[in-house]
């Protein structure tokens, strides 16, 4: 079996953000393989952990995946203050005799690049080449996976499947730990394992801080660990997400009308616009303040630049004077445009990045502090728990694309990695194993099994 195959098969989906089949991501022809190991969001550490102690797994599944793809160069890319991680890569690399270079990044935000499968920003660094706009690195011959999808490229490559997940659990939890836990695996359990929320009413989030997606309490009894949970994030009541949060839709467009000054910060401190992207932040909220029906002004050019937006917050969390929400607006027009099967048009043409981008760069720990999460930044995170389970609730679409198609029914018995779905025929998906021994108590939108 070849390795495409093996990894498609294992049911590899990029494990920090969409959920891309890595199996369909790794079909072409490329120049540059890189590994991401800048960790976007402030506050997790599950890449930071597996490049500190797994380092020479890492330095050979990359040799390897080189070797398979024929890349011109092979590059592991993480942040210049992660010291440890960087010698032990260091050593793992001269070890091995590896033709695996190191690229030290800057530490700003969104180094890492808030959309995994346009990952724009880390190919800027590594190679200077810029992806054009809503393209993918391939564009310009480039491919990038998180490291803890490389390391689940190395299981598959051993024939394991893909059926746990490295996560982080931090913010007001007594024991901010990593943990190794099997898909499916309530967001509680997961809490209690890093020694439970230390706060009254806390606001949970799977994902970092800045673009992480918030949990109901009232759905913590059915929320679980997917593949693509990158971390779990517990803050207290009334932080700054919640108070954002809690604007509702019709209440933030009246604000954009209202006290939007058409100061351009948020524009002048876009990644996106600072690559050279044809996307204006301010022009798109002075649309909004014109008012009108959302889906009269879809034809727009202006308004159709939204998709270029990588809902990485710079603009609301950090730029905004006015305390406005540009990423919420464009998130809104982009389902909109989505719905309305509308594309905006970009130009061919080449792109070049702003020539003040790099002192416009966000400092990561400036961008924690104004996010309210400045508290948990500096938390050493180096223990993992390994953890069991005697249920999980498996869901069947953990990918972009179609929901799997179960093939196994309540009453079924399955052991740990055995296939219990897959997508439909020419559907884009990933196939879904089960992570523990037991029955399959019932099979709808999810999958439970139990031991008992």
């Amino acid at each position: 079996m070849d390795l495409i195959r093996c990894i498609h098969a294992a049911g590899i989906v990029g494990c920090g953000g969409a959920g891309f089949p890595t199996d369909r991501k790794l079909c072409g022809k490329f120049r540059y393989l890189i590994a991401n190991g800048a960790e976007c969001e402030p506050l997790l550490r599950t890449d930071r952990y597996l490049m500190r102690e797994k380092a020479p797994e890492i330095v050979r599944i990359m040799a390897a995946l080189a070797e398979f793809l024929q890349v011109e160069r092979c590059v592991i890319a993480l942040k210049d203050h992660y010291h440890a991680e960087l010698a032990a890569l260091r050593k793992a690399v001269a070890e091995s005799g590896a033709d695996v270079k190191i690229f030290e990044l800057q530490n700003f935000y969104p180094a890492g690049d808030p959309r995994p499968i346009y990952e724009q920003m880390i190919v800027r660094e590594v190679t200077g080449e810029i992806v054009p706009p809503t393209k993918i690195p391939a564009a310009v011959g480039a491919v990038v996976d998180n490291i803890a999808t490389i390391y689940a490229i190395g299981e598959a490559m051993e024939g394991k499947t893909f059926t746990h997940k490295y996560l982080t659990v931090t913010g007001e939890v007594a024991h901010p730990v990593v943990l190794r836990v099997p898909i499916g695996t309530s967001l509680q359990a997961c809490i209690d394992l890093a020694g439970g929320a230390t706060c009254r009413n806390p606001y949970i989030m799977t994902g970092g801080p800045l673009m992480g997606k918030h949990v109901a309490p009232e759905a913590m009894d059915t929320a679980v660990v997917t593949k693509t949970t990158s971390g779990i994030l517990v803050l207290p009541e009334g932080c700054a997400n919640e108070s954002r949060d809690r604007v509702s839709v019709e209440a933030m467009i009246h604000r954009a009308k209202a006290a939007c000054i058409q100061c351009t910060s948020c524009t002048q401190m876009c990644p996106r616009h600072m690559l050279g992207h044809p996307i204006e932040p301010h022009r798109i909220m002075r649309k909004m303040a014109l008012g009108g029906d959302i889906t009269e002004m879809l034809s727009d050019p202006i308004v159709q630049s939204a998709q270029m937006c990588c809902e990485c917050g710079v603009c609301e969390v950090f730029a905004c004077p006015m305390g406005l929400q540009p990423r919420r607006i464009n998130g809104l027009l982009k389902k909109e445009l989505g719905k309305a099967r509308i594309r905006c048009q970009i130009p061919e043409q080449e792109y070049t990045a702003n020539p003040e981008r790099e002192a416009r760069k966000v400092p990561s720990r400036r961008i924690a502090a104004r996010d309210g999460v400045a508290k948990y930044y500096d938390y050493e995170i180096t223990d993992l728990i390994s953890a069991e389970q005697d249920t999980v609730r498996i869901p069947l679409q953990m990918h972009i694309g179609a929901p799997c198609v179960p093939c196994v029914a309540a009453g079924d018995h399955v052991t740990a990695g055995q296939l219990i779905a897959a997508p439909a025929e020419g559907a884009l998906g990933a196939n879904i194993h089960a992570s523990i021994d037991g029955v399959v108590k019932s099979v709808d939108s999810t999958i439970v099994i139990s031991k008992n």
